[in-house]
């Protein structure tokens, strides 16, 4: 049975009830979006993630720099109420900002005509209308040299206090586009949110106070990560962290760093006290051809992690290890697919048919192929499915057996096979055993003396089409990758025309890219690409 732990909103929910889901924005997140393979926004994370959420519906939005209160409408109600309130400018909505400039005027209002110019806005007679009220707040500032100013939107145009603050003389701090001095963020904050509640028509404040000096990278962490249920994540990401090439883990008690060089006085200095050991791993492309002893990570800072050490994600128990080679035990990317299987809701309007939480599930048959150490059958297990475990290293199905056991589930009631994926698939295809969900995961490269050489740019449809006959009508299949030079485009194409040969037909899918501590950038592009399949 899956834990109730599992329903727990995300620390950056305000409030939810029948109607409305108030969240607090971190700075560099995007409300929804921006194309169709890139991130997700705040606003997609969230729809997708529990079944209530499903409807939800964009009122309002912020800048991807700006943090802050946002209001989500859950009902049509709600959405009618509230789209009505800002259209009539009842909403009244306070921001803070930063600048270290002196505002001429005490209290003043700004008004002009803003237009789109490039990448930025500009006041201009072709534009709409904006106008906005700033006040010199009375309170000192956070930031040494700067003063705190409070803005009232009246209108809801794009940029327009960014705008506006710069067209008076007060550049907001770190807002370089408008001429704000350099900074790790823009100091622009949504810190009041009113409006009259949709069903009871009362007066509401929604309010969420700034903190400018907070580190960007740990501030998105504690929006979308409850340290409660979750101790594993992905704490710098390369250049989308401002650390290009440099990748830090936080697993448990210790950190793990991958990069390609060794590290910096500067990258040591950002680890600080908060571990009780710190790990380097080099980044190699001749991994393969390495000792397991040369290629697992080494001990640089602090105390030696023991031979097996426990983290904890979305509530489940995984054995992790440094002294086993390149891999520690877990890819910290799949999981929130992992919470996928084990709440049974892939997406808004997708369950895993079965997979309900408190529900018996025990003929729900998922088969994990490359199964590693078992991290997706496990979580399948505590939904209640029999999982079917399937790699090509005992090594490593036993390490999943353990897995099963710290988390209360017999090992004994599930399978786990020894041998190479093509092969079993053969094997199933020919027993006519079939599965109601199949889980492809495969390595970008590896190699078996039955199957050869494996490469998931050229053979990831070879994999589909083995796997399809297997899989039962109505069945989902999860096909992901992480190979970085494979298109999200091909990659889809490569999926989908094998399931239209094999002559069926896909009647529902969800796309989704690596969750929001791996955070994609123009200087980190996207490397995950998962679709859930629903087939007929």
């Amino acid at each position: 049975m899956v834990s109730t732990q599992t329903n727990r909103v995300p620390p950056c929910v305000l409030h939810e009830d029948e109607h409305l889901l108030v969240i607090n924005k971190p700075a560099g997140w995007n409300t929804h979006a921006p194309s169709l393979y890139a991130g997700e926004g705040i606003y997609d994370w969230l729809k997708h993630r529990e079944s209530r959420w499903a409807s939800l519906a964009i009122i309002h939005r912020l800048d991807k720099e700006t943090s802050g209160v946002m209001v989500f409408g859950k009902t049509p109600q709600a959405n009618r109420s509230l789209t009505e309130q800002f259209a009539s400018r009842a909403v009244r909505k306070k921001y803070l900002l930063l600048t270290d400039h002196e505002p001429k005027k005490r209290e003043f209002v700004a008004r002009s005509s803003i237009a789109r110019a490039g990448e930025c806005y500009t006041s201009g007679p072709s534009g709409e209308p904006a106008e906005t009220c700033f006040k010199l707040a009375d309170s000192g500032s956070q930031i040494s040299g700067c003063r705190i100013v409070e803005a009232e939107p009246m209108t809801g145009r794009t940029h327009q206090i960014r705008v506006h603050a710069t067209e008076n003389g007060f550049p907001i701090f770190g807002d370089t586009l408008y001429g704000g001095t350099s900074f790790s963020r823009v100091c622009l904050h949504a810190a009041e949110l009113s409006f009259k509640h949709p069903l009871s028509g009362d007066s509401v404040t929604f309010r969420a106070p700034p903190d400018f000096q907070n580190d960007t990278r740990a501030a998105l962490r504690s929006a979308v990560i409850e340290p409660k249920l979750t101790d594993a994540f992905r704490q710098i990401h390369g250049a989308s962290d401002g650390w290009p090439g440099l990748y830090v883990e936080r697993l448990g008690d210790y950190l793990l760093s991958q990069s390609g060089h060794p590290l910096t006085e500067a990258q040591h200095a950002t680890f600080g006290t908060a571990a009780r050991g710190v790990y380097h791993k080099n980044l190699s492309r001749h991994v393969r051809l390495s000792k397991p002893g040369d290629s697992s990570p080494q001990l640089v800072k602090g105390e030696a992690a023991p031979e097996r050490f426990i983290i904890h994600e979305n509530g489940v128990k995984f054995e992790l290890s440094f002294n086993e080679g390149y891999s520690v035990g877990l890819f910290l990317d799949q999981r929130d697919n992992r919470r996928r299987l084990l709440t049974g809701h892939v997406a808004a309007g997708f369950a895993l048919t079965g997979l309900e939480p408190g529900a018996r599930n025990s003929e729900l048959q998922v088969l994990n192929t490359f199964a590693y150490t078992c991290g997706f059958s496990v979580c399948a297990g505590m939904a209640g499915a029999r999982a079917t475990s399937l790699d090509l290293s005992r090594k490593y199905l036993e390490w999943g057996k353990r897995n099963f056991a710290l988390n209360g589930l017999d090992p004994a009631s599930h399978d786990f096979i020894y041998g190479d994926t093509f092969d079993w698939l053969k094997r199933f295809t020919k027993k006519g055993r079939m599965f109601d969900v199949v889980l492809l995961d495969p390595p970008t490269f590896s190699q078996s003396k039955e199957s050869g050489t494996f490469r998931a740019e050229k053979d990831y449809g070879k994999l589909v089409r083995a796997a399809l006959p297997v899989l039962k009508s109505g069945g989902v299949l999860f096909a992901s990758t992480n190979a970085a030079d494979l298109l999200p485009e091909k990659f889809l194409a490569f999926v989908e025309e094998e399931i239209h040969s094999a002559g069926r037909k896909v009647v529902q899918r969800h796309y989704v890219p690596q969750p929001p501590d791996f955070p994609i950038s123009r200087d980190e592009p996207a490397y995950l690409k998962t679709m859930w399949l629903r087939i007929a």
